[in-house]
C-alpha cells in the first residue's frame, strides 16, 4: 500500500461495489461519471491493486476488491457510529454530569427531576453529591462537579449565582409543644429553652448563629448534630428546639412528631441558587440537566408551599 485513502474515496468504492455500476454510483453521489472513474483509478493506484474489472456493460469486484469490501464496510459503519454519538454527545443526549447539592436540596429537591431528565435523556449519566456548602465550592474550583445547588457565594470569588428560593428560618418544635408558642415567635424563645444546633462546620449553623447575632442573643447549644435527622430525633423526644431553614425539614425523619412556627422579625433566611465557575464551559449534557434543574425547581417551588 502506498499511501492510506481517504475515508471518502473508501465510500464511493463500497458504493459501486454494492450496485455493480458506475453511472448508478455517480448519481448517488452527485459526481460526474469520469469524476468517480478517477478517483476509483486512484484508489486502485494507492492501494496497488485492480479493484473492479469492467467493461461497457459490467462491472464485478476482483479478488482484492472482494477482500477490501468488509473491511471498507466495517470501517464506515464504525466511522458512522462513532460520529453518531458524538453528535449526540453534542447535543447532550450522552454524557455525564456530575451535581452537588446540600443535603437538603439533594434529599428534597433533585431526586423528582433527575427521575424526569433521566425519561428524556437516558444516555446521560447523573452523579449526585451531597455536600456542605464549603465543600461544594472547593469541589467546583477542582473541577469534580459541574455546578452545584447551595447557598450564595462571596463576592469576588469568581463564580456566578443564579437565585432559586429564599429559605427562611423558623422555629422547630415538639409537636405538642407547638400549641404553648406563639406565632410569630418572639426570638427571646431561644433564650429560655434548650437549643439544639448543627455542627459549626455546617451552613445552617452559620446563618443560626448569625441570627443570634442580629437579634443580640447568647445562645449556647445543648447538642451539636452533623445529620438532620439526628436533630430531628432530639426535638420528637422534647430535648429543646431548635432553627432551621424551611428547605431542610424534610429531612428531619420523624413524621408527625415536630412542628414549626414562623418567626418575629427580623426574619432570617438564606438565599438558595445554581452556583458553576464563571469562565468555565461545561458538557453539552451538563447544560441539558442544568437546564432541567431551573425549570424542574420553579415547578417544585410553585406546588411545594413548605418550602417557600
Amino acid at each position: 500500500m502506498r499511501r492510506t485513502p481517504s475515508l471518502s474515496s473508501l465510500r464511493l468504492f463500497m458504493q459501486v461495489a454494492i450496485t455493480r455500476s458506475f453511472s448508478e454510483t455517480a448519481r448517488l453521489a452527485n459526481l460526474s461519471q469520469p469524476a468517480l472513474s478517477r478517483t476509483i483509478k486512484l484508489l486502485e493506484e494507492e492501494l496497488g491493486v485492480r479493484l473492479f474489472d469492467r467493461n461497457s456493460r459490467n462491472v464485478a469486484l476482483t479478488p482484492a476488491g472482494a477482500a477490501l469490501l468488509p473491511t471498507v464496510e466495517r470501517l464506515a459503519s464504525d466511522f458512522d457510529l462513532a460520529f453518531e454519538e458524538l453528535q449526540q454527545t453534542f447535543a447532550g443526549q450522552r454524557g455525564r454530569v456530575i451535581v452537588g447539592a446540600l443535603p437538603s436540596a439533594a434529599a428534597h429537591l433533585l431526586p423528582a427531576i433527575i427521575a424526569g431528565f433521566r425519561q428524556t435523556h437516558p444516555q446521560v449519566e447523573v452523579i449526585l453529591r451531597d455536600n456542605l456548602s464549603g465543600a461544594l465550592y472547593q469541589q467546583m474550583l477542582d473541577r469534580l462537579i459541574d455546578f452545584a445547588i447551595t447557598t450564595r457565594p462571596g463576592s469576588g470569588d469568581g463564580f456566578r449565582f443564579d437565585p432559586i428560593m429564599d429559605d427562611e428560618c423558623v422555629l422547630v418544635c415538639r409537636r405538642q409543644d407547638a400549641d404553648d408558642i406563639a406565632t410569630p415567635v418572639d426570638w427571646t424563645v431561644f433564650s429560655n429553652r434548650p437549643f439544639i444546633a448543627m455542627e459549626p462546620r455546617s451552613s445552617v449553623r452559620l446563618l443560626t448563629d448569625a441570627a443570634f447575632a442580629k437579634t443580640d442573643l447568647l445562645v449556647r447549644p445543648l447538642y451539636e448534630c452533623s445529620q438532620l435527622a439526628t436533630v430531628g430525633g432530639l426535638v420528637s423526644a422534647g430535648l429543646g428546639i431548635t432553627l432551621l431553614p424551611l428547605s431542610t425539614l424534610p429531612m428531619l425523619g420523624v413524621g408527625g412528631d415536630v412542628a414549626w412556627r414562623r418567626m418575629a422579625p427580623p426574619r432570617v433566611s438564606r438565599e438558595i441558587g445554581v452556583v458553576r465557575l464563571e469562565n468555565r464551559t461545561v458538557s453539552p449534557a451538563a447544560e441539558a440537566f442544568l437546564a432541567a434543574v431551573m425549570a424542574g425547581l420553579q415547578s417544585i417551588l410553585k406546588a411545594d408551599c413548605s418550602i417557600r
